[in-house]
């Protein structure tokens, strides 16, 4: 029984996306449409460059010690 749940969360086929993003148009109209875009773009530039320093800090950390070694 369990097997058959996880198809119900699967990813949405064609017709699906077709009418979510007819429904996204009529909630918020085509003038937000790029605003959010825009700010989508922002956040997931902001996440990459955070995502990167801790990177940086880790190695730069993991090459602090083995210089101490």
């Amino acid at each position: 029984m369990l097997p058959n749940s996880v198809f119900l969360f699967s990813m949405p086929g064609g017709t699906e996306w077709i009418l979510i993003i007819l429904a996204v148009l009529i909630l918020f109209g085509g003038r937000k449409i790029p605003e959010f875009m825009r700010g989508l773009g922002r956040g997931i530039r902001e996440f990459n460059d955070a995502k990167s320093n801790v990177k940086k800090e880790i190695e730069e950390g993991m090459s602090e010690e083995k210089s101490k070694a």
